[in-house]
């Protein structure tokens, strides 16, 4: 097997927003279920805690049941939440392929409010490239609605 074989081509989707709101108000907004349902989807099982295991649910597609399988990776309150995502079928090609992914938001105060960087790492090329695409897509319409989510 060659070097190359060994360390497959992997592509982030990076997403960066400044939102008008204060790092807590943003936090509260990636971090609590009711809400995270609000701007993505309803976590099942969710609490932002290192080790807890939650799914969210989406459309299913081949022997793929639509399940992405979360594990909450790292938390420090008001600067970075990180967890796992990964989903998908080792039949399936295209949408529903086998993804192992990382999702990871930092929070970092500025002037006007919180910038919000989104970093979602780990797409396989190419087996990862669909789910890259939608994705990549469905983040950058996502990550700069948070702000309309928050709670006063």
């Amino acid at each position: 097997m060659t070097p190359a074989a060994l360390h497959p081509a992997t592509q982030d989707i990076v997403v960066d927003e400044v939102l008008p709101h204060a790092p807590e108000t943003i936090w509260k907004t990636l971090t609590t279920g009711a809400l995270m349902a609000r701007w993505l989807m309803e976590p099942h099982g969710f609490a932002p805690v290192p080790g807890t295991r939650f799914t969210y649910q989406t459309k299913a597609a081949g022997e793929w049941d639509g399940t992405i399988h979360c594990e909450v990776l790292e938390v420090v309150p008001n600067e970075r939440f990180v967890y796992a995502w990964r989903g998908g079928h080792e039949s399936n090609s295209g949408y529903g392929s086998p993804l192992d992914t990382v999702v990871t938001f930092t929070l970092t105060p500025v002037p006007e409010g919180t910038r919000l960087r989104l970093v979602h790492s780990g797409f396989i090329t190419p087996t990862n490239d669909t789910a890259f695409q939608n994705m990549s897509n469905g983040w950058r319409k996502v990550v700069p609605s948070i702000g309309q989510f928050t709670t006063h």
